[in-house]
């Protein structure tokens, strides 16, 4: 009572399968190359996708969100100083060992074990504006929360505009501080 081959469901199941799943673009044989969308992963469990629509909060980046919270502080203060719209400010995500302000200012190249900058000021040169850097990971270690984040965020813009300005961060800000 043995069969002498495979029974016809094992035959037809995994063809019927992979016929079922092959994207209409590719060839019959698997060999051509895939120019449709793609319908579902390898696994069968469909496409992945954004975990929430680009409108929500949600889907935007810890770095884009550092941004909007540099550039709301920025046009705070733009609206009492309007010279600052000739200035460029950059967010990075840490200072750079090698660059100037980011070493000790002695030049040896040394980090100082007092503190990391979080931001910097540098004069506006004959090929650059004015430019004001904000450090975005030394400055989301030092918060816990969005609120304390936007807080320290523009005390750095603050402190840096008035390095940049010659000014006392108080005469920059009024509220400077008092948060």
């Amino acid at each position: 009572m043995g069969s002498a081959g495979p029974s016809p469901r094992s035959l037809a199941g995994p063809e019927s399968y992979a016929a079922s799943v092959m994207d209409s673009s590719s060839s019959a044989e698997g060999t051509g190359p895939r120019t449709g969308p793609r319908r579902r992963d390898r696994h069968g469990r469909g496409m992945r996708g954004p975990v929430a629509p680009p409108q929500v909060p949600l889907s935007a980046s810890r770095a884009e969100t550092f941004r909007d919270l540099v550039l709301d502080s920025v046009e705070r203060l733009e609206r009492r100083w309007p010279q600052l719209a000739e200035v460029e400010f950059l967010v990075t995500d840490v200072p750079f060992k090698d660059s100037p302000g980011g070493a000790d200012d002695d030049g040896d190249g040394a980090w100082s074990d007092e503190a990391v900058p979080l931001g910097r000021a540098l004069a506006a040169g004959k090929d650059h504006p004015a430019r004001i850097l904000v450090y975005r990971r030394p400055v989301e270690i030092r918060t816990k929360n969005r609120d304390e984040r936007a807080l320290l965020v523009h005390e750095v813009v603050v402190e840096q505009v008035a390095e940049l300005l010659g000014l006392a961060p108080e005469s920059v800000d009024p509220r400077y501080g008092q948060d």
